[in-house]
């Protein structure tokens, strides 16, 4: 068989990238190669239209084994699983109780409890937890960050009382001290002693992290992928830096570390995070000479040891670019982001429901959440294999690029104090908030596409009694908003063209936009299906026509069908002779609009016409503008 396959492979003469390259130069035809094949990615690197086995060469991460030192390919040796988690809001302990048991039994092994601070107590924490085996499943929780060491110590006393094996509960408490300064502007408490209590409170449940870092926050503010990384590393070292300088021994502060990251919908950049993720954090564990990793050194087993380097983290999925209209294409988003963060080896996982923008998830769309991790496991076996990834020639070169990036952004908030020092002077939030208006903007002129809202929306839907969520702006949503610190912007992606079809849809006066076709076949029907979409995305009702043999003609049934807005569409070459007699013919009867950008544009402009749609214009701006004139006079 061996000898079969050498012959197989004879047969095919090896093609050099130097062949590659002059069939690519042959194939563009003069074009630059370089603006035309190589892509620029947000996070400042480039990514070449191909790689080869010679892209591999002088790069470490080949060298990387599964469960060992840095923990690039992951911290597991004998399978890829995670834990499939599921929050829910305590309003009742009773109902969370019996609602945590239901989902138990339908695939959830990870539970999140976010808990009401002002009722804790001990027989509150047995109603919560009554059934459920704290030895089974992993059980997380979060609550107003100045209860979380009476939270810790409830929690504690619970686990003794009912007999458990403390050293084998697996879970979290989510204390963050700088989450909130991100989120809500407010700086409240002392880190160091509330974390110190903390640490001691669970110091007999040594798989619990109480410590986190929810770079999630920067994601969901339209961070890029650099950024959150950069940010969560410079995040993790703070915890490190203060608490050791306050006396804990450096091993105990890591093994209660979590990183809680946000997973974007750059599928192979994701998967790249999340392996350089643990290898950076490894290394800067590793600065910091840990007691367990001095031991495993002395040894001689380095690689073999589960030291504090390893970087445990929970992903979920983004609520940047969730939309609302056109909802279920969310979960299309939500499972290539579950597969990315599976396939990159996370230890626990949450999937948004794609309803959460305007409505608290219910049973459906719950279980549709649910179900998509599932899937991953049960029918793709994503769980069996560990780092499938590794080897890529692409996502090897991505996984050093954005490692790259990343740590760049980590010696530069270093440099500067300290990622405490960085946000108290708001310039983490300066520089989040600065790529949200960036990415906005590019979301405005479709050079990044949401599909459903800035590209291919669907013509007939109305978003009837839906509403973009508002969270409140503090815990509990009763102090005042005053703050303390800059605080980030979480406007989705799709918050603004979501305000305008919502504008038009309240509006009452749907306008109607007519395609006047003409001319050439192939290019009058490539623009009208673009001035349909174009349209479409501010709610507009769209009117696709076969074809006029003349303006006149097509101008009077647009008027028959009581057009608002009339749509030229032709070829460029034919604009020349169709635009300025349609646009006479119409004779302001309707708003006349020109699909595409033709040479003779100034002309047409100095005949009087002034509006035109191509792929240069922004699209939100346009409609904005069309809006004002169409729904508002």
């Amino acid at each position: 068989m061996a000898d079969s396959k050498e012959k197989l492979f004879s047969d095919f003469s090896p093609v050099s990238t130097e062949q590659w390259m002059e069939k690519v130069t042959a194939d563009l035809k003069g074009a630059d190669f370089e603006k035309k094949l190589v892509w620029r990615t947000n996070e400042g690197f480039k990514v070449k239209p191909f790689y080869r086995m010679e892209d591999l060469e002088g790069l470490k991460t080949t060298n990387a084994l599964p469960g060992e030192f840095p923990y690039l390919r992951g911290t597991k040796k004998n399978n890829n699983e995670w834990f499939v988690r599921q929050e829910i809001k305590v309003e009742c302990p009773k109902e969370a109780n019996a609602k945590a048991l239901d989902i138990l039994n339908k695939g959830i092994d990870s539970l999140s409890f976010h808990v009401k601070a002002k009722e804790l107590s001990a027989e509150y924490i047995e109603t919560l937890l009554k059934d459920i085996c704290a030895e089974c499943v992993e059980l997380n929780f979060s609550t107003c960050q100045g209860h979380v060491v009476e939270l810790a110590e409830l929690l504690v006393a619970y686990f003794q009382k009912k007999d458990y094996d403390l050293t084998k509960l697996q879970g979290s408490i989510n204390y963050d001290y700088f989450n909130k300064m991100l989120a809500k502007g407010k700086e409240k408490g002392d880190m160091v002693a509330t974390a110190k209590a903390l640490i001691e409170a669970t110091s007999v449940l040594p798989k619990y992290r109480v410590l986190n870092v929810n770079a999630l926050t920067l994601n969901n503010a339209g961070a890029y992928i650099y950024q959150e990384l950069g940010y969560a590393l410079a995040w993790g070292n703070e915890y490190m830096n203060q608490l050791t300088d306050a006396g804990l021994p450096a091993a105990l502060v890591a093994k209660k570390i979590k990183f809680n990251f946000g997973i974007s919908s750059n599928y192979f950049l994701e998967i790249a995070k999340f392996r350089a993720a643990r290898m950076l954090w490894a290394n800067i564990v590793a600065s910091y000479n840990p007691e367990c990793l001095r031991d495993c050194e002395n040894k001689g087993e380095h690689n073999e040891c589960r030291c504090a380097a390893k970087m445990r983290i929970h992903a979920e999925t983004s609520t940047f670019n969730l939309t609302l209209f056109d909802a279920h294409v969310n979960l299309l988003r939500t499972q290539t982001e579950a597969m990315s963060a599976a396939l990159a080896g996370v230890d626990s996982m949450t999937v948004v429901p794609f309803d959460k923008t305007y409505a608290a998830p219910d049973e459906f769309s719950e279980r549709l959440a649910r179900n998509q991790q599932l899937l991953l496991k049960e029918e793709s076996h994503f769980d069996k294999v560990i780092d499938p990834a590794a080897g890529s020639y692409y996502i090897e070169n991505l996984t050093v690029a954005i490692a790259k990036q990343a740590w760049e952004l980590f010696l530069a908030v270093e440099e500067e104090s300290g990622f405490y020092a960085s946000v108290k002077s708001g310039k983490v939030q300066a520089a989040v908030n600065e790529s949200n208006t960036v990415r906005h903007a590019a979301v405005a002129k479709r050079k990044e596409a949401l599909l459903g809202t800035n590209q291919f929306p669907n013509f007939n839907e109305k978003a009837g009694d839906k509403k973009p969520l508002e969270a409140s702006c503090c815990c509990g949503g009763h102090s005042t908003c005053e703050k303390d610190v800059p605080s980030l912007n979480f406007d989705r992606a799709a918050s603004e063209f979501e305000a305008l079809r919502l504008e038009t849809e309240a509006s009452g006066k749907r306008p109607k936009a007519f395609m006047l076709t003409i001319g050439n076949l192939a290019m009058r029907q490539a623009r009208a299906q673009y001035s349909c979409n174009f349209l479409a995305c501010a709610g507009y009702e769209v009117v696709d026509n076969l074809g006029f043999p003349t303006v006149e003609e097509g101008v009077e049934a647009a008027m028959e069908a009581k057009a608002d807005i009339v749509v030229l569409c032709s070829s460029d070459d034919e604009y020349a002779e169709y635009a300025v007699p349609a646009f006479k013919a119409l004779n302001g009867r309707a708003m006349f609009i020109v699909a595409g950008a033709p040479a003779c544009m100034d002309e047409l402009k100095a005949a009087g016409i002034e509006n035109f749609i191509h792929v240069r214009v922004n699209v939100l701006e346009t409609l904005k503008e069309f809006n004002k004139i169409l729904i508002k006079n």
